[in-house]
């Protein structure tokens, strides 16, 4: 009878203890930037278009695009939304909302210091709301533990851009992100399909760093101001074949623009050949020139 008992006791210390602890999300942190580092923080990115899987729409949009669109007033505030946030300068604060009887973790907060936005994390199972709900800049997301790491799916983004240089994304984007903690180093993972301005889906990766001294900037304050004056109801733009600015970036680094602007092509190693290739052909035409 003891037997029994004890394998009761046994069985019920088992029950009552989770069989899973996850990982600590929570916490401040800042962005590590040794990754990208020319696109993400001082941003000389005009005419790059390298690493990201642009289609023709994409193209056409970019050839298009005159960075003084960002001066004009409706635009001077405008946060980046969830795809694009990330890679730029920014901190963070994670912190968790729990069910005040059972103490699970209902969803995780947080709030980006870049723009003041703000982001839940719905851990609850719930569904995403239907495809006319509103859209926001963080969009609507919801997760799930996959061991240590965390999955978390994002859906109704507000249109916005990937780039700097003019690359489009649209309020059709879905992001799709993998968080795995090491001690105090965050790694995320971002795999993101847009099938209006993308091929394929774009994965690019971020870190970043657990702050030991809370701080911060956390408020950004962002007034409208007319810094260059503009006729009424202009937007600075570019018609098809007039941007001086395309290849800007491709001539100060010395890569053909072809390859700058290929899209998912670029992005595999089987494309070097035509890369040395065009690069073989340039070196023959200066040499003609000569």
């Amino acid at each position: 009878m003891s037997v029994r008992i004890f394998g009761a006791l046994l069985l019920l210390g088992a029950m009552a203890t989770p069989s899973f602890s996850q990982i600590n999300m929570t916490g401040e942190w800042s962005g590590r930037y040794h990754e990208d580092q020319g696109d993400r923080v001082p941003g000389d990115v005009n005419g790059d278009f390298t690493g990201v899987p642009l289609n023709d729409a994409a193209r056409r949009y970019a050839e298009a695009w005159d960075v003084r669109r960002v001066n004009v007033l409706e635009h001077q505030c405008q946060p980046y939304n969830l795809p694009h946030i990330y890679r730029g300068p920014l901190q963070f604060r994670i912190w968790e909302e729990k069910h005040p009887q059972t103490q699970e973790i209902i969803a995780y907060q947080i709030y980006i210091g870049t723009y003041m936005q703000t982001r839940t994390i719905w851990m609850d199972g719930r569904e995403h709301p239907p495809e006319y709900a509103p859209h926001t800049f963080a969009g609507f997301s919801t997760g799930i533990w996959n061991g240590d790491m965390l999955t978390v799916t994002t859906t109704h983004i507000k249109k916005e851009f990937y780039r700097r240089s003019g690359i489009p994304s649209s309020d059709m984007t879905t992001v799709v992100e993998h968080y795995v903690r090491h001690g105090n180093l965050m790694s995320q993972t971002m795999i993101i399909t847009d099938p209006v301005y993308l091929s394929e889906p774009w994965v690019n990766s971020q870190e970043f760093t657990l702050m030991a001294r809370a701080n911060q900037n956390w408020l950004y304050n962002c007034e409208y101001v007319m810094e260059v004056p503009q006729p009424r109801h202009q937007v600075p733009h570019f018609l098809p074949g007039e941007n001086p600015f395309l290849e800007e970036w491709a001539d100060k680094f010395g890569t053909p623009f072809d390859a700058i602007f290929a899209g998912a092509d670029s992005t595999y190693p089987e494309y070097m050949p035509a890369v040395e290739a065009m690069v073989n052909e340039g070196e023959a035409g200066a040499g003609n020139d000569d």
